[in-house]
């Protein structure tokens, strides 16, 4: 799966997470069709929602939410998953590197205290999420880059792990041989995978963990790292997370505008796309050519999600039951 190729959109969300007294229209989740509710909320809890198809990923994390443990664990171990599969090009071990051959990670972490930790461009650690939640924990500080970043691992007992595999090896090799370097417009299932979710004391928090664009100048860092715009979150109010081209995600500010407006009474789903209608509504935007996806979850446990463009996904549990669903979508021509 090609970072590189990421981008388009599809069908629906806004899944509210919760209880009402009477609903208004209820459809099947699973065909990706929109639920709305009537006034009365009760909240719901757990909840996990993640960006793209990662069902391994949410299952992970709401086992341990099922089983009485925090949001915090829930989106550090979900997101794991991810890291250690090789499959999935665009995070942890195996995925795609930058121009000189070198896959450096990204990755931050919130709890529900508003606490941030996050590393950007990692070498040679695979669980750079579980780094960031270190960062958070054991040290004064909120960010740690590259080789600093590398030794504060070791000295935590994380292990040296060449993240290089044969398969995203051959894919670079390839790539050199046009050296083409542009965003592509991603019709596969997987990016970044950013995590949010809720436990049963209905604290949130979230995570977000990248091996980056694929074959992106040496040191070049996107949004999924830095706070607010990969990811936000205010115990408070919710959360959100974003994928896609960091560039675009970070001139808005993204997940902290999501936050913001469903802190002024929007929906999770009404936040999201008036996030991307931000990006597209620009001045002399290129939108057709990038795809920028986020996933928000509030307080009382609706969720909201959408793209530029077709294609985006997300796996969200909730009731018991772990479902992938298309978003709905901008560019509908």
């Amino acid at each position: 799966m090609k970072r590189r190729n990421f981008i388009k959109k599809a069908s629906v969300t806004g899944l509210g997470l919760v209880t009402v007294s009477s609903s208004i229209i209820s459809c099947d989740e699973e065909s990706g069709k929109k639920e709305l509710y009537g006034a009365t909320l009760k909240p719901q809890r757990p909840v996990v929602i993640a960006t793209w198809n990662t069902p391994l990923a949410v299952e992970t994390a709401a086992k341990i939410l099922e089983n009485g443990g925090s949001a915090l664990d829930a989106v550090e171990y979900g997101c794991r998953i991810e890291e250690a599969n090789e499959k999935n090009q665009t995070v942890g071990k195996g995925g795609l590197p930058d121009r000189d051959g070198d896959v450096t990670l990204d990755a931050c972490i919130m709890n529900d205290k508003g606490d941030y930790g996050a590393v950007l461009g990692v070498k040679n650690i695979t669980h750079v999420i579980s780094l960031a939640r270190k960062v958070m924990e054991d040290t004064p500080h909120v960010i740690l880059i590259g080789d600093g970043a590398e030794k504060f691992a070791y000295e935590k007992g994380f292990e040296r792990e060449n993240l290089l595999t044969e398969n995203s090896k051959k894919a670079w090799e390839k790539w050199k041989e046009k050296s083409e370097y542009k965003p592509i417009i991603n019709k596969e299932n997987h990016d970044t995978i950013g995590m949010l979710a809720i436990d049963k004391k209905g604290n949130i928090s979230g995570a977000c963990t990248t091996s980056g664009l694929a074959y992106k100048m040496a040191g070049r860092v996107g949004d999924s790292p830095i706070i607010g715009g990969g990811l936000f979150v205010d115990n408070e109010i919710g959360g959100a997370s974003a994928t896609g081209l960091g560039e675009e995600v970070l001139k808005t500010v993204g997940s902290f505008l999501i936050v913001e407006l469903m802190r002024q009474g929007k929906t999770p789903q009404e936040a999201c796309e008036i996030a991307i209608d931000r990006i597209v509504k620009k001045p002399n935007s290129n939108f057709n050519n990038f795809q920028v996806g986020y996933i928000a979850v509030n307080k009382n446990g609706e969720t909201g999600a959408y793209s530029i463009h077709e294609w985006f996904s997300y796996n969200l549990f909730k009731a018991g039951k772990n479902v992938n669903i298309k978003s709905d979508y901008f560019k509908k021509v």
